[in-house]
């Protein structure tokens, strides 16, 4: 069987740069990556134009931080932090400098395209949101527990979205190492060198040492999400319901039903089935199928999605 699959699939991976490029459109409804962009661009315009009101006003900077903006970073100080609780989720979006938005933003274009393409778009605002939850409990917990730092915690505050865009950039990479970018060049260059050359930019500009930390434990998180996907266990699956409940709170027109007509027996049976559904061998169902073997493997896969492969393979062989 294995020969037939492999020859079946010989002409999908060798199109498989092009499928990435085609499939998420800018437009098209559920793409993550674009709502996420939208939110962080949207926030900063936000502050921005009232940082803009508080300089034409002639007031300082450091009074919009206090007033408005350190309003929504994340305190090192956990006794601030027990009074702004709601930072451990907002400081995420919040960016001050234009060129650092611009870079996460580039960034997670680049990482959360491939992503997005790889394994769906509602894993991307889930990870992002593990990897930043984790950047700000280290950021806080070196903050408490290091003398050196314990000093100067009333100082600093956390803000924007690279831990967040840490995680999708380890666990695209982990997710399909043999990813190749720039197909023109040389045959591709690995998304893994791509990683790298990230990584290595985003540490050198953190402003301060201290805040190398979350952005590690974001890229751990990333790396621990893959793991544990190839394990069938969806760290965002509750997450994704829970979008789904507040999402449908807001849209009465949306009908969640427990079944689908297609599953319901309008009639009762105490022998055998009457008939065994045979599902149509679709071009789509065996991309479908291929890419859950390249992100979980061929032992997480049903019994029907086997049944597929092999006769996708019989006919292939015909």
């Amino acid at each position: 069987m294995w020969v037939g699959f492999c020859k079946f699939t010989k002409n999908k991976f060798v199109l498989r740069e092009d499928r990435y490029r085609k499939r998420i459109l800018l437009g098209q409804d559920g793409n993550a990556l674009v709502l996420l962009l939208a939110i962080l661009a949207i926030m900063f315009c936000l502050f921005k134009f009232l940082w803009l009101v508080y300089t034409m006003s002639d007031v300082p900077t450091a009074v919009f931080n206090a007033e408005i903006f350190n309003w929504f970073t994340l305190p090192a100080n956990p006794s601030v932090l027990l009074n702004r609780p709601w930072t451990i989720l907002t400081y995420m979006f919040m960016h001050f400098d234009a060129m650092r938005l611009i870079g996460n933003v580039l960034w997670l274009w680049a990482f959360g395209y491939i992503l997005q393409d790889l394994a769906g778009p509602r894993k991307l605002i889930p990870l992002f949101i593990y990897g930043s939850l984790a950047g700000a409990v280290f950021y806080v917990l070196s903050y408490s527990f290091v003398p050196a730092l314990f000093k100067t915690a009333s100082d600093y505050n956390l803000e924007g979205a690279s831990m967040g865009v840490m995680a999708i950039a380890i666990a695209t990479t982990a997710l399909a190492p043999s990813y190749r970018i720039f197909p023109m060049i040389n045959g591709g260059i690995p998304l893994w060198v791509l990683t790298l050359i990230f990584v290595a930019l985003d540490l050198a500009m953190v402003p301060t040492v201290s805040n190398i930390g979350p952005h590690l434990a974001g890229a751990g998180i990333g790396f621990l999400f893959v793991h544990q996907l190839r394990r069938g266990r969806d760290w965002t699956a509750w997450m994704n319901r829970f979008f789904d409940w507040v999402s449908n709170l807001f849209n009465p027109d949306k009908r969640s039903w427990k079944k689908t007509a297609k599953d319901e027996l309008h009639y009762k049976s105490t022998g055998t089935q009457p008939f065994k559904r045979i599902p149509n061998i679709t071009q789509k169902r065996i991309d479908e199928i291929l890419d859950k073997i390249n992100q979980q493997g061929y032992r997480f896969l049903t019994e029907e999605e086997k049944d597929i492969l092999k006769r996708a393979s019989e006919d292939e062989e015909l």
